[in-house]
């Protein structure tokens, strides 16, 4: 494990909120120097902007970063009939009213989707997916889940609102327990790291701040069709994906068919890493985005990084 995992989870340096054209508020919280090069966080599941990454790095990196709360987890109203795209859009009111302009980003987990509708509309100007969950209702990736992880997708594409309603019969210790029963032991190894566990741990009570709704939509949001194609997108992206990660949600393939669909996907597949490779990996992914930043536009390549 990265010896800087416990700096990479303090607290966030500053905490606030920032009203949107139709009055809804999002929950906001910030690491780093404020003049730093922005970096938006598209958090995991039912984490709320509480847990930030590889924030030991920031100063030296020049990185200003940014974690915001979904629509109805933590600090942030919901907004009923949400999608993908309208995060897109929460996103350039949020960017416009904190001087962001098109923030470098990154997406963890069910973050992705997320990131990847902003890397879409051209709200971003470069991402970084990391244990990212794949289109799973996507012909060629269903084909690849696990069964109960294909009734899933299937029951959110043919009955929304049953999804919905199952998923909200999960709460904070019920989410902390059902990640821990999909991990491997390097993911474990970070999870009971106890700066790490309290972090995580206060994260989710925030995010289930409001109820279940939030984290229930984000979840049927992530495993429907997506309403963008991601070969449509144009800034540059970097896919990260350890080995030994096991979750049954991430991506089946590591990222390979996501890569191969985005146009100059780069990725990375990490020998021994997990899917936690967020903290385990901080300052080698924050340095990657920094410099894929400032070369748009460079081949695909494929390969462990």
């Amino acid at each position: 494990m990265d010896s800087t995992l416990s700096p990479g989870v303090s607290p966030p340096d500053r905490l606030g909120m920032t009203t949107l054209p139709d009055r809804r508020r999002l929950g906001w919280s910030e690491w780093g120097p404020p003049d730093g090069t922005p970096v938006l966080l598209c958090p995991g599941a039912a984490t709320s902007r509480w847990l930030g990454f590889g924030t030991g790095y920031l100063d030296e990196l020049g990185v200003r970063l940014i974690s915001v709360d979904r629509p109805g987890l933590g600090a942030s109203d919901p907004a009923p009939g949400r999608d993908l795209n309208g995060w897109a859009g929460d996103v350039t009111a949020l960017a416009r009213d904190r001087g962001l302009g098109r923030p470098a980003a990154v997406g963890f987990s069910q973050g992705a989707p997320f990131a990847l509708a902003c890397a879409a509309a051209g709200v971003v100007s470069v991402l970084a997916v990391v244990s990212g969950t794949d289109e799973l209702a996507e012909p060629s990736v269903r084909a690849q889940l696990v069964p109960d992880v294909r009734r899933l997708v299937d029951l959110c594409g043919m009955d929304p609102a049953a999804a919905v309603d199952s998923f909200t019969r999960v709460g904070p210790q019920a989410m902390a327990e059902m990640v821990t029963a999909v991990s491997g032991e390097a993911d474990r190894v970070v999870y009971r790291h106890p700066a790490f566990d309290a972090a995580y741990r206060r994260a989710l009570d925030e995010a289930f701040m409001q109820g279940s709704d939030g984290y229930a939509t984000d979840t049927v949001l992530s495993m429907t069709r997506w309403p963008f194609d991601v070969s449509r997108i144009r800034v540059p992206v970097d896919l990260w994906y350890g080995t030994a990660d096991t979750s049954p949600v991430h991506s089946p393939d590591r990222g390979a068919g996501l890569a191969a669909r985005i146009p100059g996907a780069r990725r990375h597949v990490v020998d021994g890493a997990g899917g936690a490779l967020l903290w385990t990996r901080a300052g080698r992914i924050l340095a990657s985005l920094l410099e894929r930043g400032q070369a748009p536009g460079r081949p695909t390549s494929s390969g462990r990084g």
